[in-house]
């Protein structure tokens, strides 16, 4: 969850922020919506407009599942639009839910009338109220200032664009290519023919400059226009049929007569390879009215909302639910043509054979909760991706970090393609590639990448294997472009050692012993960031010294967080972490306070706003639970390690109360679906508690039940219902569990588990119970 660097807050400063955060909450008067309910659909149970305020950064616009495309409204914020905007720059086809820096933004359209006289998007932007526009999957509707109303659809590669003027024989539609949501190095616009406009933007950037990326577009209306034109920089020309642009404003216009016929149909498709793939792409999606097209984007929403059915709780419940469900379907999007070309990360063109090339990846954030969420729900297209970032490597030579399009961007840091790999392959997702896979983790384990290429892989590898850590290194010069490992050396080391327990999972399975027998060693190189005299994990810097301040709240060198946040992230081995700590007495007085438990208990939802969540950027400097950013998300289940499984969902529940059916309903970025995943995943009560294994730990599910459809592919009983008849705010703890009928004492689950039964049910009462207590009721530590 990387956002541009902020100011560490302290004292007041920090009590102002959580206070602003609350009253952003609480507060805000007339708020669009999702279209009301009126016939059951699911679809009309999401809001889109949930996250896009108080830096959620998701988008409220068009798309369909995992589509090339995202059309959607951009108000001036760094990453699209933010709630509390009331202007529109343009509606453009390019967006990522949730990111922290801004990125994409392509070609932002906008429906104006009159004389084109302005080429600056945020002088030409139209204003709008949040009382005139409407949402829902597939479909965004707004009406302009102007006079205009403006409505988006969109299918795989294209995005559909309905306009309905004022009667005028001025009607335009501005065409930008030199703007966008990060840094456009170059644009090109040509205008073909009387209904054509081809534009080409090579972009750059995301939270710092990376290696330049191209995407290329094709628009086609659906009547000619009656004259049209080009600008660059601020010079407007009418009838120019061609300009580009290096670094500067540029842009083609199209006027239309709507004096009798109002309305004006444009469908823009798009391709990463070149023009002839957005061509092709056009050709295959386009030539559909707008409805048509709607009523198809709201169809497929509609076939993935209904995989999962939730029965009970309370309808603001529903909605964040099917809300967050709605957004794990958002991402990794297609990257291939219709044709099955796609651009590698070297540049080249490739044609994708017998699968579907995907792209974007934020992987620090979803391999902890949305790539085992789609495993699940969308194994299939699960498993493309896998086969996608495989061939990351063998086209680039080496796996990704944080991909967005054709390039990495190295944001983020540790070793996050490791436990998404090793997810994919125990799911059982990459029969066939198994070895292929395993040799590209490998070479990522135990090197680094070379010097001239764009990503840093596992940066800081040559110290952590020669010393067993990652060492912090305040103010080194990055070689390359993005986050560095050194600067967050503490934290480096324990991403890296639990990448090496999912590792040595999958070394030992395919036979590869003395491999296994060394990650397994590997993965406890947490133990080398332990200060005893602390009794916390700490920062050394090069030397081996430990260094940083000995306060594990005011901790260094842990990105994204302190040491009081991290120390629970060793799900290799929670039994040797706690250990370390002083054994289950010592690991829940600390988890108590960590999560203010006794407080929780009296007011969960006041403890998880007022205690927990301290700003939408306040990383560092705190002694609690973050529920706002990936480094805490596994942290609630840590109890099922320790005896008190109970614990895990009291915590649990209050958090999802963080989660409501409003423009600040988000808890923190949602990082291309994680954070939503972990809204789903923990209210069906079956979460991943040890990332890139076949381990699902268990609490009580927020619904008295949820009927799970699995494709008969990867899962032969091709359903799996989660009940707990009774289920309430006060009735929420398991008193016993069953697994198709027979007793269930273990706190947690296999995907053989999953493969095989039909039903998991839960009696629940107003007491916790000990039921989960025994020792061996825990998820086992790996090795």
């Amino acid at each position: 969850m990387h956002r541009t660097p902020r100011p560490r807050l302290r004292g007041p400063a920090a009590a102002l922020a959580a206070a602003a955060l609350l009253g952003g909450v609480l507060t805000g008067g007339a708020t669009a919506q999702a279209a009301p309910r009126t016939d059951g659909r699911l679809t009309d149970l999401v809001n889109p407009f949930i996250g896009t305020q108080n830096e959620g950064n998701t988008y409220p616009g068009a798309s369909v599942p995992f589509g090339m495309v995202q059309l959607s409204p951009d108000t001036g914020h760094n990453t699209g639009y933010d709630y509390g905007e009331n202007h529109i720059r343009g509606f453009s086809a390019v967006h990522l839910s949730g990111v922290g820096c801004g990125l994409g933004g392509d070609l932002p359209t906008l429906p104006t009338t009159g004389d084109v006289t302005e080429t600056d998007y945020a002088k030409y932007a139209a204003e709008f109220s949040h009382d005139d526009e409407k949402a829902s999957p597939g479909y965004y509707k707004v009406g302009l200032s102007t006079g205009i109303g403006a409505e988006l659809t969109a299918t795989q590669r294209t995005g559909v664009q309905r306009y309905t003027f004022p009667a005028t024989d001025k009607a335009n539609v501005l065409l930008n290519a030199g703007q966008s949501l990060h840094r456009t190095l170059s644009s090109e616009v040509e205008i073909l023919d009387s209904r054509t406009v081809r534009t080409a933007i090579t972009g750059s950037g995301f939270c710092q400059d990376t290696k330049p990326y191209t995407v290329y577009m094709v628009t086609h209306f659906d009547r000619p226009f009656t004259t049209s034109g080009t600008w660059n920089g601020d010079t407007v020309t009418e009838g120019s049929r061609k300009s580009s642009a290096t670094d500067a404003r540029n842009g083609a216009w199209l006027r239309f007569d709507t004096s009798k016929d109002r309305t004006v149909e444009a469908t823009t498709a798009l391709s990463y390879v070149d023009a002839k793939g957005a061509a092709l792409n056009l050709r295959a999606e386009g030539g559909r009215s707008f409805d048509r097209v709607e009523r198809a984007a709201q169809r497929s929403w509609e076939d993935r909302l209904e995989g999962v059915k939730a029965q009970g709780g309370g309808d603001e419940l529903r909605r964040t639910f099917y809300s967050s469900l709605y957004r794990s379907f958002l991402a990794p999007n297609v990257g291939s043509d219709v044709d099955g070309r796609y651009t590698g990360w070297d540049q080249k063109t490739h044609k994708a054979k017998g699968f579907t090339y995907y792209q974007n990846w934020s992987l620090w954030d979803t391999y902890r909760t949305q790539a085992q969420l789609l495993s699940l729900l969308a194994p299939r297209e699960s498993r493309d991706m896998a086969i996608s970032v495989l061939r990351i490597d063998a086209e680039s030579g080496w796996l990704p970090k944080w991909g967005y399009g054709t390039v990495e961007t190295n944001i983020m840091t540790g070793d996050p393609v490791t436990p998404f790999l090793t997810n994919a392959y125990q799911q059982g997702l990459l029969k066939g590639y198994e070895e292929q896979a395993y040799r590209a983790l490998k070479k990522n384990a135990d090197g680094v990448p070379a010097a001239d290429s764009a990503p840093v892989g596992r940066e800081a590898n040559v110290e952590y294997l020669k010393d067993g850590f990652a060492p912090y290194i305040k103010g080194r010069q990055h070689a390359k472009p993005g986050d560095s490992d050194y600067d967050h050396g503490a934290s480096a080391t324990l991403e890296y050692a639990l990448s090496d327990g999912m590792l040595a999972e999958m070394a030992r399975d395919l036979g590869h012993d003395a491999d296994a027998a060394r990650y397994d060693a590997r993965a406890q190189n947490y133990r080398k960031i332990f200060d005893p005299s602390t009794g916390y994990f700490r920062a050394r810097d090069a030397s081996g010294a430990f260094t940083g301040p000995a306060d594990p709240a005011e901790s260094e060198g842990f990105h994204e967080g302190t040491s009081w946040q991290y120390q629970w992230m060793v799900p290799q081995d929670i039994p040797g972490m706690v250990d370390l700590i002083g054994g289950k007495d010592a690991a829940n007085q600390r988890l108590d306070s960590f999560f203010a438990y006794d407080k929780l208990l009296d007011d969960p939802a006041k403890t998880a706003r007022e205690v927990w969540v301290n700003g939408p950027y306040a990383y560092y400097n705190a002694d609690k639970y973050n529920p706002q950013n990936e480094p805490d998300l596994i942290a609630p289940y840590t109890y099922l390690s320790t005896g008190q499984p109970w614990k895990t969902t009291d915590v649990v529940h209050a958090a999802l109360t963080l989660f409501t059916n409003g423009p600040t309903g988000m808890t923190g970025n949602d990082d291309l679906g994680t954070m939503s995943a972990w809204m789903v995943l923990s209210s069906i009560g079956v979460f991943p508690v040890q990332p890139g294994t076949d381990t699902w730990g268990l609490s009580t599910p927020a619904f008295e039940r949820v009927d799970i459809e699995l494709d008969r592919r990867y899962y032969p009983r091709g359903a799996l219902t989660v009940s707990a008849p009774g289920a309430s705010d006060t009735d929420r703890y398991i008193q016993s569990a069953r697994l198709d009928g027979a007793r269930q004492s273990r706190t947690y689950l296999t995907t053989d588990d999953i493969r095989s039964a039909r039903s998991l049910s839960f009696t629940v009462g107003s007491e916790p119970s000990a039921w989960g207590t025994a020792p061996e009721d825990a998820p086992p530590a790996l090795g």
